[in-house]
């Protein structure tokens, strides 16, 4: 609908400089005839909108190309964010996630298995909440959790987070550290404390810079990927990454 109203103001915009130094009547035939012949022809309305269509996502992949680059530092080496997978490898992978975002839940495995099956890849997950004061809060809870226990028991919290389908509440939480048997009590006590918050400010602030406003975002490499992509997209997207590096 948008690429519609913006074609259409285009031709209304066109149409308009073309009238221009024409009579009232002249004018008034003049668009007429552009309309029959549109209407008679609505494939060159198409044709349009597909360059159109095709000249954005260029302007978009450039944009994100760039982005990626200016902010290549923060993504992967900002001394905080869990890396996982093989830490050597040739990809690196940063992915924005919101423990409460349903396509981040449905990409967690194909992601898990990508990492897996592949052997050289590099993860690194950035805590993203957006999607209200339990995604806060989980969010809290798993980087308190890699302050307080470390780099394994986060990622199984973090997993855990990922799969959680009931309210993320305290005493959710509380459960869930106890079945890691985990310190409870230093967690809940580090959740609201300045590391913690600086952590998720600075992953905001790179969001920000980034013009993420959903999750999952994927970086691939220098390839910024917004929104789900299944297995073999991702399969894909790293073989490309690949190809050109």
């Amino acid at each position: 609908m948008r690429l519609t109203s913006t074609i259409a103001a285009l031709l209304m915009t066109t149409t308009s400089v073309f009238a221009q130094g024409l009579t009232d009547a002249e004018r008034t035939d003049f668009r007429a005839e552009v309309r029959a012949y549109l209407l008679e022809n609505p494939e060159v309305l198409m044709e349009a909108i597909g360059v159109l269509e095709s000249r954005q996502a260029e302007a978009e992949t450039t944009r994100d190309e760039r982005l990626a680059t200016l902010n290549a530092d923060a993504l992967v080496n900002d001394g905080f964010s869990y890396e996982g997978g093989n830490l050597d490898g040739d990809i690196t992978i940063v992915e924005f996630i919101d423990y409460r975002c349903s396509f981040c839940r449905r990409a967690h495995p194909e992601v898990a298995e990508l990492i897996s099956s592949d052997g050289n890849i590099r993860i690194i997950t950035k805590e993203f909440p957006i999607l209200g004061e339990q995604s806060v809060l989980a969010s809290q809870f798993a980087v308190a959790t890699k302050i307080v226990a470390g780099d394994a028991a986060y990622k199984q919290v973090s997993d855990a987070l990922m799969n959680l389908r009931s309210d993320v509440t305290p005493a959710s939480l509380s459960s869930l550290a106890s079945a890691f048997d985990l310190d409870t009590d230093a967690i809940f006590a580090e959740m609201e404390s300045p590391a913690v918050q600086q952590v998720l400010a600075n992953n905001r602030a790179l969001g920000e810079r980034m013009q993420i406003s959903g999750t999952p975002t994927f970086v691939f490499g220098d390839q910024m990927v917004r929104g789900y992509v299944d297995l073999t997209q991702m399969r894909a997207i790293v073989e490309a990454e690949r190809a050109d590096g």
